[in-house]
């Protein structure tokens, strides 16, 4: 099982490391800063750096088929062999990591302007999008409104852990019909954006909704008969 430093400190761009296992799906490490594709958002990139300098670049970060297991993906034709036991340094790509933590605030701010569930979510570092279960239409010029104020107010981000048995008594914290909230290990994490919105949520997120910066609706879409897709970009 790989320690998952990212989920306490997301802002950690470094980290020392040993080997536990490389082969042909990716480099296993005894811990991590780097995010494993998953809940929508997008993997992390960046690389590690061999005891003698040499330096291996990872393409996308994934979770292996073991439990707890994450794989870090090296560039095609960068592919080392690396032993068990080895001491290496991770390096984050920051700027990729952080437009991440941005776009994924920034959705679930989405989720307190629209009332509704969402069924499909992804967050990449060029763009972010939003499915929302709903028949109704979207004013653009609202959404982005709402955006700026939610933005501008620099909310508080914060994640709290709940049990089991509490997220079973309050179902109304789900906003997701695509992705089940992990449980069944006794507890599970939730994001909250001080007196905002609050739901389950695994991914890496900033510290406050000013650092979000300017968020554009670039397209609004019916993906369906109840499905409604909001699109975002980053302004600056």
């Amino acid at each position: 099982m790989t320690q998952e430093l990212y989920r306490d400190e997301p802002y950690r761009t470094e980290a020392e490391a040993i080997v536990a296992s490389c082969d042909a799906r990716g480099i296993v490490l005894d811990r991590t800063v780097f995010y494993p594709r998953g809940g929508g958002q997008a993997g992390d990139a960046g690389s590690i750096v061999r005891g003698d300098g040499s330096v291996i670049l990872i393409a996308d970060t994934v979770k292996g088929e073991a439990p707890g297991e994450i794989l870090h993906v090296p560039v095609a034709g960068n592919e080392p062999t690396l032993s068990p036991g080895e001491k290496v340094t991770l390096r984050l790509d920051w700027e990729r990591r952080h437009r991440h933590m941005r776009f994924h605030t920034a959705t679930h701010l989405l989720c307190a302007i629209v009332p509704h569930q969402t069924n499909g979510c992804s967050i990449t570092s060029g763009y972010a999008r939003l499915d929302f279960d709903m028949v109704e239409p979207l004013d653009r010029e609202h959404l982005e409104r709402e955006l700026a104020r939610l933005v501008a107010e620099a909310h508080d981000v914060r994640t709290i852990w709940i049990t089991d048995a509490e997220l079973d008594a309050q179902p109304d914290l789900v906003r997701t019909m695509s992705v089940k909230p992990p449980s069944g290990q006794g507890r599970v994490r939730l994001l909250d954006i001080e007196g905002t919105d609050l739901q389950p949520c695994g991914g890496t997120h900033v510290a406050r909704t000013g650092e979000i910066g300017r968020v554009e609706v670039t397209k609004i879409e019916n993906k369906g008969r109840q499905n409604r897709r909001i699109n975002l970009a980053l302004l600056s």
